[in-house]
């Protein structure tokens, strides 16, 4: 099965599997052969990985992300994260394209958007490119909460720039 988004893709004993990272992004992979190129896909300008490797243990990839190994085995187990690829030892070892998946969730987290949304999400890059439209409606409807929050706090931030102001006429001089 060949699996994309709008981030990277790579491929597994099995199948292909979109994700998108901690910190710097890989270059994309090149495409599974014989796999179709995904009109959704675009790719992320390379960045460079720690010691230029592209496999990783989940107290790695916990350090390069800020998240707890436990909050790392539940988005995998929640279905957030793809398979997680594990050495003979039965270790998970993330790829490059795990940690840029990774930094695509952050970067959900940050819109608020719900972890039942971010789910979705996911299973719809998992279920193919023919997913592509239900993934634009859900990202612009998160956009548009964004935006709505974004207007919330300048708001707020002009109440707060008022009474600021107000109150700067009270400041006490600084005695020397």
């Amino acid at each position: 099965m060949t699996v994309t988004d709008t981030e990277t893709e790579t491929t597994t004993d099995t199948e292909s599997t979109a994700t998108a990272a901690c910190g710097p992004a890989a270059a994309p992979p090149a495409p599974t052969v014989g796999a179709a190129p995904d009109a959704c896909a675009a790719s992320a300008p390379p960045r460079p990985r720690p010691e230029g490797r592209d496999r990783y243990t989940i107290s790695e990839v916990a350090a390069i992300c800020g998240l707890s190994a436990h909050t790392l085995r539940w988005y995998e187990r929640i279905g957030l994260m793809p398979h997680v690829d594990r050495s003979h030892t039965g270790q998970r070892r993330f790829t490059d394209t795990d940690l840029d998946w990774l930094d695509l969730v952050a970067k959900l987290r940050l819109t608020g958007m719900p972890v039942a949304d971010m789910v979705r999400y996911a299973e719809l890059v998992r279920a193919g490119e023919h997913t592509c439209p239900e993934r634009h409606e859900l990202l612009v409807a998160t956009r548009e909460d964004v935006l709505r929050r974004i207007a919330e706090l300048q708001e707020t931030l002009a109440v707060l720039d008022y009474k600021i102001g107000i109150y700067a006429a009270y400041r006490m001089p600084e005695s020397a």
